[in-house]
């Protein structure tokens, strides 16, 4: 796959998610804050209404309470009386109408008789009455105005009560006696905790709340157990307030599981948005993760496909040149010629061979093809022998392997040829990628349970992403089209297999130009 649609790809699908989840956030935090905001909304009308109802209430219990004592005699102190006479006359039917009108009643009253003792002062309640009489009187002279020659036909008297304003009056006056009264006997816990509910019910607010009433700035015992303002969590409204809105006392009320009962609303919903975004998020990862490793599977092929060709290319070659010698008239009958020839086809012809078989390998033990006996075997035998294998390469290029024998017990359950074969390729490697004479260490030692057993070398190391990969199929650490380096990556694969059959575990640790050392742990019998 090219890679600049390789890259194009990753980042459309990126920003395609990330606008998905985007969306999905600014939907679900959306609803979240209409909820919160719809549930703010009706918490202060309840508030509202809540001291609403307690201050029409309280207006009530003084209409019903003190109006018997501006109905009684026993606080009267005073009758004052105005007189507003109208008179009409009917000059036709000689008769003379005359209506009148009075105001009158002043009571004075202590306001002990309130329940305040506290307070040694009365208040003054003047009740307003009309009263009308109504007059029919017949001239019996000419002179109208000779009330001495006029005879009353007609009378009837009829009074009425200012209602309104006398309400009003009574109102104003015994709310100022109301004010001064403690809080607790103007509303009790029980009526300011059932009429929160019932507004609360009538809104739909159905979480659990706290209240508390506060006179100026502090806590009364009205409350519902321990209550602290707290201003970012709480509502509150005024209490009590007069005709131009003022009042010393707030109501505070919080929901302590508010934004859990908030959530609990849209918790179904809320779930299947976090599933459809998990969903997202994991089939973008799986798309993302095949692309990658399609786009490794074919790296890895080409190198696959140069390395092989480079590894036959050579003996091929070989061979064809030791053919056209063979043919040739001098050398065929050269019979030492002819066998160095042949025995040099041979070899390059065991080289290929040994390639094949390596791929074979590999494919048979992915396919669990290869039957792999186990018999009790030495560790540090097979070490040995395969230091053997290994020995002249090494002398040939003036290096060294050095043992560090300290495990006691030796003995495993395995197969002593593919054993021999991981440990012969890992002291390979540590040969190929020394630039200098390979300087090989190696090292064994036990736990409780495991055989350890450690090659280290002084190479060229590998980097930390190339570690992550090193015992992948087919996986060289990608240095262009070189070829410094023999080999197609089915090494350290076929180890990772062989060691992995044993029930047992492989890992490298290395730095670029300092070596590497791979570990190999082994369960004991």
């Amino acid at each position: 796959m090219n890679k600049r649609i390789f890259i194009l790809i990753v980042v459309l699908m990126s920003i395609s998610l990330i606008g998905i989840i985007s969306v999905q956030v600014y939907w679900i935090n959306d609803s979240i804050n209409n909820k919160q905001q719809r549930f703010e909304t009706n918490v202060r009308i309840a508030l509202a209404q809540t001291a609403e109802r307690i201050k029409e209430r309280e207006e009530q219990d003084i209409l019903r309470e003190y109006t018997p004592f501006i109905e009684s005699n026993l606080y009267r102190t005073k009758t004052g009386v105005a007189n507003f006479l109208y008179q009409q006359i009917d000059t036709t039917g000689r008769k003379k109408f005359l209506f009148s009108e009075y105001i009158e009643e002043e009571h004075e009253i202590p306001t002990q008789n309130f329940g305040n003792p506290n307070f040694d002062e009365s208040i003054v309640i003047k009740k307003i009455t009309g009263k009308r009489d109504f007059m029919s009187i017949v001239a019996l002279t000419g002179a109208d105005n000779n009330y001495a020659n006029n005879r009353l036909i007609n009378k009837f008297t009829s009074t009425s009560n200012f209602n309104d304003w006398n309400t009003a009056q009574l109102y104003d006056a015994f709310s100022e006696v109301r004010k001064r009264l403690p809080l607790k006997k103007r509303i009790s816990n029980s009526e300011l905790n059932a009429t929160l509910k019932e507004e609360f019910t009538k809104r739909n607010v159905k979480q659990e709340f706290k209240y508390g009433v506060y006179e100026d700035g502090l806590a009364t015992s009205l409350k519902s157990g321990y209550f602290k303002i707290q201003p970012e969590d709480n509502f509150y409204y005024p209490l009590f307030e007069d005709e131009k809105g003022n009042s010393i006392y707030k109501l505070y009320v919080k929901f302590p599981n508010k934004e859990k009962e908030i959530l609990s609303d849209i918790v179904k919903i809320l779930i299947l948005s976090l599933l459809f975004i998990g969903i997202i998020i994991a089939a973008f990862s799986t798309s993302l993760y095949q692309l990658v490793r399609q786009k490794k599977i074919s790296e890895i092929k080409t190198d696959f496909i140069n390395n092989m060709t480079h590894e036959f290319k050579t003996p091929i070659a070989t061979i064809n040149l030791a053919l056209d010698a063979i043919k040739n008239p001098k050398i065929i009958k050269d019979e030492d010629k002819v066998k160095r020839y042949v025995q040099m086809i041979r070899d390059e012809n065991k080289r290929m061979h040994g390639q094949v078989e390596n791929v074979l390998r590999i494919s048979k033990l992915e396919k669990n093809q290869i039957d792999i006996s186990k018999d009790a075997v030495d560790m540090h035998d097979i070490i040995e022998e395969a230091i053997e294998h290994i020995q002249l390469i090494v002398d040939d290029k003036k290096g060294s392997v050095t043992k560090h024998f300290k495990a006691i017990s030796t003995e495993v359950l395995g197969n002593q040829f593919h054993l021999t074969n991981v440990i012969v390729n890992m002291l390979e490697n540590a040969i190929k990628y020394s630039e200098k004479p390979p300087k090989i260490d190696v090292f064994s030692e036990n736990t409780n349970k495991f055989f350890i057993f450690k090659i280290k070398d002084e190479g060229i190391g590998m980097s930390k992403n190339a570690q992550k990969y090193v015992f992948d199929k087919f996986y060289r650490e990608h240095k262009g089209n070189i070829h410094n380096v023999k080999g197609h990556g089915l090494g350290l694969a076929y180890v990772k297999e062989i060691i992995t059959n044993h029930q047992g575990s492989v890992f490298v640790d290395s730095e670029k130009g300092k070596g590497s050392t791979f570990t190999i742990k082994i369960p004991l019998i």
